[in-house]
């Protein structure tokens, strides 16, 4: 497997808080990483305040397409609403790279969080399906943006679920999360299994809108 220490990281939609979140984290682990945004200005900004956050100067910032080109592995994290499109986009400089989608499908109303359906059965499954020639995989759903900025938390302790059909690309994401301190990578299944992960984030929500935390998962016994 290739030496994590080696790639670039590029985050899609790493202006938003999960996504400037990890390249926050990853960044500060010494990794290289790419921020992404329609907008090439907004995401070199975004990677300014990773910067100086972090302490590095090796964080930078691009369009989507320019990050995509750039990285060796690539994080979706950008907007439901905007997915498939994004995706759509970048199918040629995505080719034959390892892609984790962290995206949650959900609406929210008065009772709270919910998850929706997609005809494909999950936005990994969606990706993986715009995505023919790329190495799709699911991870990061269920981990706190608002931890991820909190570079006062040195051990954000969390379980990563991580899905997917190539064991290579798996182990890869799953090393990626161990590259956080705290973080644990777990391997949670095939690709076809991501709808209830994703759908999880919704009881994640409620329960820490319920007891004001930042609840994540910890699985037990392995």
């Amino acid at each position: 497997m290739t030496e994590i220490r080696e790639l670039t990281v590029g985050v899609l939609g790493g202006t938003g808080a999960q996504g400037k979140g990890l390249a926050l984290r990853w960044a500060k682990a010494g990794l290289k990483v790419v921020i992404g945004s329609r907008d090439a200005e907004r995401a070199e900004a975004a990677a300014g305040e990773v910067r100086e956050q972090a302490g590095v100067g090796h964080v930078s910032g691009a369009d989507n397409r320019g990050c995509a080109e750039q990285a060796d592995v690539v994080l979706i994290a950008v907007p439901w609403d905007g997915h498939a499109d994004t995706v759509a986009s970048l199918r040629e400089p995505l080719k034959g790279k390892v892609v984790i989608d962290c995206v949650n499908p959900l609406g929210f109303d008065k009772q709270g969080p919910f998850a929706l359906p997609v005809p494909e059965g999950s936005a990994a499954q969606q990706a993986a399906a715009l995505l023919p020639d790329s190495r799709v995989t699911a991870a990061f759903h269920h981990v706190s943006a608002v931890n991820l900025a909190d570079l006062t938390i040195e051990s954000v302790d969390n379980d990563v679920l991580v899905l997917g059909d190539d064991r290579e690309a798996t182990d890869l994401v799953r090393a990626l999360a161990e590259a956080i301190p705290g973080f644990r990578g777990v391997y949670g299944g095939r690709l076809r299994n991501a709808h209830q992960v994703e759908a999880f984030t919704a009881n994640l929500i409620a329960i820490n809108r319920r007891y004001k935390a930042h609840a994540g998962l910890k699985i037990t016994d392995i």
